[in-house]
């Protein structure tokens, strides 16, 4: 019997007991414990209930409630679905140092430093400095005027995961421009092998920006042009009658 089949007994057997909606699911996973033993779990849950669980450590599927402890006796003596059970962890224990060794790799972030617009702030300016799809989780990201740290007026989010084992983060500077500073964020990290500084240049963005709205223009105008061409053609072609040929 495949544990899907188990699933649906474990869901059946509980519809039987008591009325209502029951939503039912299954999670398989491999673990690796402190001692880099690897360990293939899979539970089955109903309604947010775990009703029972294989676990390659001990080998034999174990039943939390009375009738899943009668549903699992019955299936550790089915040779099929152990079988099964320990082909899924020899794939755990073939599959996970592949995949510790791809995960023990850091992986550099991409940085993004722009000024954004600032609501109900003591100071006229602010930068974002974001920094994405790095790993591991640990990193920091500073904010340097003229060379010299900042350490009021920042804000900063936790590292967030993007769920692909990678993290962003991004942090605020609030400030006043002063002619002729330069604001540099910097950020350090496992897989730099030293601190990476970005600094903020105005008239750069100033200079993305304007290409972004030209670029923008020029979008719009050939829409209406296009909207134009159709226009024409579809009014010479109304205004067109057939003749037929002698």
């Amino acid at each position: 019997m495949h544990v899907r089949s188990f699933f649906s007994l474990l869901c059946l057997s509980l519809l039987f007991l008591r009325a209502g909606a029951f939503f039912g699911y299954g999670v398989s996973r491999c673990q690796l414990t402190t001692t880099h033993e690897v360990v293939y779990l899979e539970q089955i849950y109903c309604n947010k209930v775990l009703l029972g669980q294989y676990n390659s450590t001990s080998g034999k599927f174990i039943g939390y409630t009375e009738k899943t402890k009668e549903l699992a006796d019955d299936l550790n003596k089915n040779p099929s679905f152990l079988k099964q059970e320990r082909k899924n962890e020899e794939t755990c224990k073939t599959h996970m140092p592949q995949a510790v060794e791809v995960l023990s790799k850091p992986v550099e972030p991409y940085v993004l430093l722009r000024s954004v617009k600032t609501e109900s702030s003591k100071h006229p300016g602010m930068l974002l400095c974001s920094v994405y799809n790095f790993y591991p989780k640990r990193i920091n990201v500073k904010w340097l005027r003229d060379g010299k740290m900042v350490t009021s007026d920042v804000t900063s989010t936790d590292e967030l995961s993007n769920g692909n084992w990678l993290y962003q983060i991004h942090s605020h500077l609030e400030y006043t421009p002063r002619p002729g500073e330069k604001i540099t964020c910097m950020v350090e990290h496992a897989s730099l092998k030293e601190p990476k500084l970005y600094d903020w240049d105005p008239l750069a963005e100033s200079q993305r920006n304007k290409t972004a709205v030209g670029t923008a223009g020029l979008v719009l105008g050939l829409v209406f042009l296009l909207a134009g061409v159709v226009y024409y053609i579809k009014k010479n072609a109304t205004g067109r009658v057939l003749v037929p040929s002698s």
